[in-house]
């Protein structure tokens, strides 16, 4: 199996996550990325580390390299919110393994977003694993659907 290259993300809420997750997808051979933060900091701002993981995971699909981002938070909704204004980016906020598979089946997400104080050390890595192995479904109505997203997304036009 071929695993994407991961580009990864918190703040100081998800930081004992995201060093739990970079051992353990790094140890089942994937290429992991570590965008930070490096040291716990109560008053961090996860914007700059959340933005860095989700351009890099643009740079690397236009580039031709299979690759997906992990932003983490207390409750992830910030981090989305975050990754989501990098052009190309489709984060979406999962919080159980159906939110996970369907954000890859229905979306073509390329970064999930996970609240590390929502769930268990074992359940968020669960959900992303889910996320990182499931593929995009490639069915025309989510194939269109996406178009139309991409459509405004680079020219702010609603397409019907």
């Amino acid at each position: 199996m071929s695993y994407p290259r991961v580009h990864i993300a918190t703040d100081h809420a998800g930081l004992e996550l995201s060093a739990h997750l970079v051992g353990y997808f790094s140890s089942k051979g994937y290429e992991v990325v570590d965008h930070g933060p490096k040291e716990y900091d109560p008053e961090d701002d996860y914007p700059s580390f959340c933005i860095r993981a989700a351009e890099a995971v643009v740079a690397d699909q236009v580039s031709g390299v299979h690759a997906l981002g992990v932003v983490l938070g207390g409750s992830g909704n910030g981090e989305q919110i975050a990754a989501n204004k990098v052009r190309g980016v489709r984060a979406a906020l999962a919080w159980n393994i159906d939110t996970a598979r369907l954000a890859r089946d229905h979306n073509d997400a390329n970064v999930i977003a996970v609240g590390g104080r929502q769930h268990s050390l074992e359940e968020a890595t669960e959900l992303i694993e889910a996320f990182l192995t499931h593929p995009f479904s490639q069915a025309p109505r989510h194939v269109r659907r996406i178009g139309k997203i991409a459509v405004y997304e680079t020219s702010g036009e609603i397409v019907e």
